[in-house]
């Protein structure tokens, strides 16, 4: 069974850091790509970033291009988003979630298994 966990959302000021862990389960990691979505209040979920076990690739909305991380430890079966320079509009639940082999890490259809998402808040 695929499991998908987030952790480390919280409120930050702006120009502050916060690191999402999104801990994976239930599935062979060189098969998947994990993806990092955003949803603000009222708002369409967003594609914030994506990561493939293979390679170790990643990918960043231009959005976050420079101002966000995303890795993986394949020993803890964890992605991480880490989010530096933190600005209000980055408030929202963040959420990853997994892709067999996906065309296009944007593409938020190829992604079937989702964590339960992490709430974000950057004010001052």
């Amino acid at each position: 069974q695929v499991q998908l966990v987030e952790s480390g959302g919280g409120l930050v000021q702006p120009g502050e850091s916060l690191r999402l862990s999104c801990a994976a389960s239930g599935f062979a990691l060189d098969s998947y790509a994990i993806g990092w979505f955003r949803q603000a209040p009222d708002k369409e979920r967003e594609y914030v970033g994506g990561f493939s076990w293979r390679g170790n690739t990643a990918h960043y909305a231009d959005s976050v291009k420079g101002r966000f991380t995303i890795s993986g430890d394949n020993a803890k079966r964890t992605v991480y988003l880490q989010m530096d320079n933190l600005k209000p509009e980055d408030t929202a639940t963040y959420y990853c979630a997994g892709a067999l082999n996906p065309p296009n890490f944007t593409w938020i259809k190829a992604y079937g298994y989702w964590g339960q998402g992490t709430p974000v808040t950057v004010s001052s």
